[in-house]
């Protein structure tokens, strides 16, 4: 049925001649790999923003418009963490919800 055919003499010569090159080229290709791995990784915060802090709520005012996303990129927090944040802000009134599914939730600063 399937599966890889049996290769020909010549074909199976041809491997075993190129494969102590290969087995050369991946071990300076491992070198290589190993040293930029030690890069940070970024914490991500678990931890929301006050939503009672003023300059938090002036920075959010200044934005057109709020998704949870938007706000966990740039306060270095989960996603989880910024549909709380935006939830709190929408009790408080700094912000109003225009459209929302259970996805997805996007508001808009209030003028106020």
């Amino acid at each position: 049925m399937g599966g890889k055919k049996k290769l020909g003499l010549k074909q199976m010569e041809r491997q075993q001649d190129k494969k102590p090159e290969e087995d050369a080229k991946s071990k300076d290709k491992k070198d290589k790999k190993a040293a930029p791995t030690k890069e940070r990784r970024t914490v991500i915060g678990v931890i929301a923003p006050d939503a009672k802090d003023g300059r938090i709520v002036a920075e959010i005012k200044k934005m057109n418009v709020l998704t949870p996303y938007s706000v966990a990129t740039k306060y270095n927090v989960r996603i989880s963490a910024a549909k709380e944040f935006l939830r709190a802000l929408e009790q408080t009134g700094a912000v109003q919800l225009v459209s929302g599914s259970h996805n997805l939730k996007v508001y808009k600063p209030t003028a106020a």
